[in-house]
């Protein structure tokens, strides 16, 4: 699970700091080009923090989101909102029958389970998803790129693409786009992770903290020309983090 810790800091600024912001409208691209084909009207998101994201997606596309979460400190940001349909639910053993949902969808939570325990609950994402249905799984990427940040998390295991892409075959989803994102700043993320902060030598820290106004400007631009890239159809080699968007197999 996620250091309860850092439900505040996400709190504070999701709405607008240059990641959230950038991560947003990479993803919501990509459900923007297979909204009209799947056309889902039941959604889960499985571990939405606060919930602010299934309120977003919410309002752009008109789907009945299900946001669920096993820890009550980013719940009760998103009940403080009066964001609905939320729940306490472990994703490792879901409160819904087979084939509930036509989407399901996943940030940045499966980094939270050991090397190995991501198995359970991809696989518990795959059986409430109807057969056709729309997967999307985030996580973050590449054991080097593991930082301060990534301590004071709790965040427990990175992925590669091969990885990514052998788990959801185990699981029986056919794989429509799996590439690396937030990749053109991967030259400075790597001189803060391995060269800065083993220097420095500090304490685990949150890096979801609100910078200058320029700065968090000038961050959001490479996502936002990344986003440009991948509407065109690049993928990118590598990258802090991972999108894989899939279906559900059908019978």
């Amino acid at each position: 699970m996620m250091n309860p810790a850092e439900f505040a800091n996400i709190a504070a600024i999701e709405e607008n700091f240059w990641w959230f912001r950038g991560m947003r409208r990479i993803l919501f691209s990509q459900l923007d080009a297979l909204a009209p084909r799947y056309a889902p009207r039941r959604v889960l998101e499985a571990g939405c923090g606060t919930g602010h994201l299934s309120r977003q997606i919410e309002r752009r596309y008109g789907w009945q989101m299900h946001p669920i979460d096993l820890a009550m400190e980013g719940l009760v940001y998103g009940l403080g909102m009066g964001i609905p349909r939320l729940a306490q639910a472990d994703i490792g053993a879901l409160p819904f029958r087979d084939a509930a949902f036509d989407a399901v969808l996943s940030m940045d939570v499966l980094v939270h389970m050991p090397p190995g325990g991501e198995e359970r609950p991809f696989g518990e994402f795959v059986r409430v998803l109807k057969p056709g249905g729309l997967l999307a799984v985030r996580v973050s990427a590449l054991d080097i790129l593991r930082s301060r940040h990534s301590k004071f998390a709790h965040e427990r295991q990175r992925f590669t693409r091969p990885k990514l892409l052998a788990l959801a075959r185990r699981h029986g989803v056919e794989v429509l786009r799996c590439t690396y994102i937030n990749s053109l700043l991967m030259p400075v993320a790597l001189a803060k992770f391995r060269l800065y902060e083993p220097f420095v030598k500090g304490p685990p820290e949150s890096g979801v903290q609100p910078v200058s106004p320029w700065l968090d400007n000038l961050l959001y631009l490479p996502l936002a020309l990344e986003d440009k890239c991948l509407q065109a159809g690049w993928n990118f080699p590598l990258g802090q983090s991972l999108l894989l968007i899939g279906e559900k197999s059908r019978p």
